[in-house]
C-alpha cells in the first residue's frame, strides 16, 4: 500500500491531537467493519470552529484524515463546515489507497456528529 507524502506526513506529525477542555461539541464513532475509533472535539466562537482536537486509534490513513480535518476545520464558519465533502479531505490528503477509503469516512461522520451536537 502506498500512501502520498501528505498522509504520512500527517501521520508522523499529527496535528491537533489530544483533549479540548470545554469543548462546545464532541463525539466518538467507531468504524463498523475496520474498529478504528476517532475522538472529535471543538471549541465555537460565534458561528466559526475556533479549535479542534482529535484522538484515533487505527491505522496509518486514520490517524491521517484526523489531523488533516482539524487543520482543515479550524476557522470554518459552521455552515462551510456542515458542507464539507470527503472527496474534500482525500483531496487534502493527497488521495487515499482503496484499502483505506475508510479512514475519510470515519473523520467525515466523527465530523457529522460533532455538528449534529450544536
Amino acid at each position: 500500500m502506498s500512501y502520498s507524502e501528505k498522509i504520512l506526513d500527517h501521520f508522523q506529525n499529527p496535528r491537533n491531537v489530544g483533549d479540548l477542555e470545554r469543548a462546545d461539541a464532541e463525539a466518538r464513532l467507531e468504524h463498523p467493519v475496520c474498529g478504528d475509533i476517532m475522538k472529535l472535539a471543538i471549541k465555537v466562537s460565534g458561528d466559526r470552529i475556533n479549535e479542534a482536537r482529535f484522538r484515533t486509534r487505527g491505522c496509518v490513513a486514520s490517524i491521517a484524515a484526523g489531523s488533516c480535518l482539524t487543520e482543515m476545520i479550524q476557522g470554518l464558519s459552521l455552515a462551510d463546515a456542515r458542507q464539507l465533502k470527503r472527496e474534500q479531505l482525500v483531496e487534502a490528503m493527497g488521495g487515499l489507497p482503496n484499502a483505506s477509503i475508510h479512514a475519510s469516512h470515519l473523520a467525515m461522520d466523527v465530523l457529522a456528529a460533532v455538528l449534529g451536537k450544536l
